[in-house]
Order: structure tokens, then sequence, then C-alpha cells
């Protein structure tokens, strides 16, 4: 019985954390980094301030976790929807289109509030720039599996890394205006020159 009461328990404070996270992320897209108070995202969360703070006693501490843990979840998500593509004629194009999708996501907009945020702020820059490093990694060494990249290949290395770069730079023209079409243009003729580079 016991065994079954702390199980519940860590279910319902699992459960609690990614509200939690989840409402954090909702907030940085929506208010940026300075709306997004511990307070305002208890209640978007819909958790007591109490239960907020027993997880995350400060609100670096709550949005670094709630990008790090949106940003494991959005590479899973990555994976399965790059499964689908297979080995299809256009799988290159395909698997630049799903990379480019992933930073134009909320997530690099929430991801964008806390780096703009960080510059100036010494205590949030201690916190972002390891997860940025960790997340940058794991964006890497996904896209070189996706698209089936040697990177003892010269180049190719380079040309995973200019990829990961072009799509953040798209990501970033689109927060201000609608820049998909644009953005649909650019990686798809990216895309056949990464073809040739690969």
């Amino acid at each position: 019985m016991a065994t079954e009461t702390r199980q519940r328990q860590a279910d319902r404070s699992a459960g609690t954390r990614r509200k939690l996270m989840e409402a954090t992320v909702g907030c940085l897209v929506e208010f940026g980094w300075s709306g997004t108070t511990t307070t305002v995202v208890a209640e978007r969360a819909g958790v007591s301030r109490g239960a907020q703070l027993h997880h995350f006693r400060t609100r670096g501490e709550l949005v670094a976790a709630a990008v790090e843990h949106l940003g494991a979840e959005s590479v899973h998500h990555l994976r399965e929807r790059a499964a689908l593509v297979g080995s299809a004629p256009d799988r290159i194009v395909a698997v630049v289109e799903l990379i480019a999708d992933f930073y134009a996501s909320d997530l690099f907009t929430a991801a964008l509030e806390l780096w703009v945020a960080a510059r100036t702020d010494a205590d949030l820059k201690t916190v972002v720039v390891p997860l940025e490093a960790r997340l940058g990694r794991e964006t890497h060494r996904l896209a070189v599996e996706l698209l089936d990249a040697d990177e003892t290949e010269p180049g190719v290395r380079e040309a995973v890394q200019i990829t990961l770069d072009l799509v953040r730079g798209l990501a970033l023209a689109n927060q201000l205006t609608d820049d998909r079409k644009r953005r649909t243009r650019v990686v798809r003729h990216w895309a056949r020159m990464l073809g040739a580079a690969l």
C-alpha cells in the first residue's frame, strides 16, 4: 500500500512539473521574459504558488527546466517525424524542412526570449549558456543522424552546422512577421546544395 501511495505522489509531482514547464514556455511565447513571472506561470499551470516553489525556487530554474524538457520532447518528436520520411528521393529536402519547422516552433521563441534576457542578466546567463550548449550539441547530433551525414568527410560537419545556423536565422526572421513562404523557398534551395555537399 505504501508503495502505491508513493507512486501516486510521484505521478502527481511529475504532472505538476509538466504543467509548470508547459505553462512557462507558453508564457515566454505570449508575454516574453519580463512578463513570465513565477506567479503568472503558476496561475496558467493551475497549481498553487507553494507547489511551484516546491519544484522550482527561482524563475531562472523554472524557465531553464522548461526549455530543456520541451527541447528534449521536441527532439523526440522530430525523430518520430523523420522516421516517416524514410528513404524518399527528396529525403534531404524533407529532413531540412523538418529541422526548419523545429526551429520555427514556440520552443525557439521561448529560447530566444531567454537568450536575449541572459545577455544582460548574469544569473540567468549561468543557467542558459550550458543549456543552449547541450541543446545545440543534441540538435547537431540529430541533424547528422537524420541526414545520414558522414562527418569524417571533409566539409560535411561544416555543412550540417551551416544548415542549423541557417534555419535558426530563418526562425529569427519569422519572429515579427510570417516568413513561411520565403523560408520554404530558401530551405528547399539550401537542401539541394546540401545534397551535393553530402
